[in-house]
């Protein structure tokens, strides 16, 4: 399986990103024409070699000429839709976009039509994703994964004043993944690059693999502490099952707790990066009535997940197991019905598509706002969403 790993000592934005896959391999010309697909003018790449700290790699810069618009994330969703880029390519990047608009949604308290990208609308943050997307396809990439992200402290100028490092909408899409301290007061995540890796990579470590090659992708500013380089490690992987991975499993049985409680700790945990919260009846020593709380967590979440249902429950203790866990691939989508489009879950057993989920939320927003009922919202999803499965031919 050809493998990316993306270490991330110095962070990762949109255009280090770029740099690293033109450092790994691919052709600045199939770039620049691949991306031509998009209905998006005055702006060209400026490509060339530079270092830091005495270690080469590629550096690309966005030129946008002067007075280019700021976009809502519709009008860049439309405009992705609309575009001449391969199928997959789109898809991918209108992914990527609807993940940053979801996070400056949330972070301002505002819709996410109504969201205005200022430093991430830039024709420049369209190219860095829509590139991304498109540079990852060409090389043929089949598994992205990510270290942990290093995460500042200071503060950034933005178009919304100065704000705190991690910027907000960093701090949001990395909400749930591994982040580690930078030592930095200079931001090394970006929104667009943080947007990029959440939506696909997974993160973890280095895995066995066959290593063909290593690149550097070489970011604007020259920091004083460290090489400011995307570095990538691009090989096939050994072993390796993206369908494979580990869970931590928490349990507890909680025979003296206030059951009002409860309610509020799965809130909580789940809120802390949780993957599910489970809870059910049982019968314990002395005739009491009791409750077992199960918790699924990635491993590096398990203490922490750990101490907080000790401190927010009745438990005197939690075990902690590792269990190998099989599931299927699953990604996300949307589907349009009478009343709106709603947000689905894909499944896949390898290639093939085998069930997609409705987003419950989704759903109920749109019986409640249309006063239907949400058995008839299911039924459309399900009936807009046959067509995604593949037609067999007809004999």
């Amino acid at each position: 399986m050809k493998t990316l790993y993306l270490d991330t000592f110095s962070g990762i934005s949109g255009d280090m990103l770029l740099g690293l896959l033109i450092d790994l391999g691919l052709q600045a010309r199939q770039l620049e024409e691949g991306l031509k697909g998009l209905p998006l003018s005055g702006w060209r790449l400026r490509i060339g070699r530079e270092s830091r700290h005495g270690l080469g790699g590629t550096r690309v810069e966005v030129l946008c000429d002067p007075g280019q618009p700021q976009r809502h994330w519709k009008e860049i969703d439309t405009m992705l839709a609309d575009s001449d880029l391969p199928q997959t390519v789109r898809d991918t990047a209108r992914r990527i976009f609807r993940r940053l608009g979801e996070a400056e949604a949330k972070v301002h308290g505002c819709d996410i039509d109504q969201v205005h990208f200022h430093e991430v609308g830039a024709v420049d943050a369209i190219i860095d994703i829509c590139g991304a997307a498109l540079g990852l396809s060409l090389l043929g990439i089949e598994q992205l994964i990510c270290a942990p992200l290093p995460l500042s402290r200071g503060f950034v100028t933005t178009a919304h004043g100065r704000m705190p490092l991690p910027a907000p909408a960093t701090a949001e899409l990395l909400t749930g993944h591994p982040v580690c301290d930078a030592d930095s007061g200079y931001e090394l995540v970006t929104p667009t690059g943080a947007a990029i890796a959440v939506t696909l990579a997974r993160f973890g470590s280095l895995p066995p693999m066959r290593l063909d090659r290593v690149g550097c992708g070489v970011g604007g500013r020259d920091l004083a502490d460290r090489p400011n380089l995307l570095r990538g490690f691009l090989g096939h992987s050994q072993n390796s099952d993206p369908q494979r991975d580990q869970v931590a499993v928490l349990e507890s049985h909680l025979d003296d707790g206030n059951p009002e409680w409860l309610g509020h700790l799965m809130d909580q945990l789940l809120a802390a990066g949780a993957l599910d919260v489970a809870f059910s009846p049982l019968q314990m020593k002395k005739n009491r009535p009791a409750t077992a709380v199960r918790i699924l967590a990635r491993p590096e979440q398990a203490d922490a997940l750990a101490q907080q249902l000790l401190r927010q429950s009745s438990a005197g203790g939690v075990r902690i197991d590792l269990q190998r866990r099989l599931k299927l691939r699953r990604e996300a989508g949307r589907v349009a019905t009478p009343w709106g489009e709603v947000a689905v879950k894909l499944f896949f057993d390898g290639d093939r598509l085998l069930r997609v989920t409705p987003e419950f939320e989704d759903c109920r927003q749109l019986a409640e706002r249309h006063q239907i009922d949400l058995p008839e919202v299911y039924r459309a999803v399900e009936r807009a969403a046959d067509g995604l499965f593949p037609r067999k031919e007809q004999e």
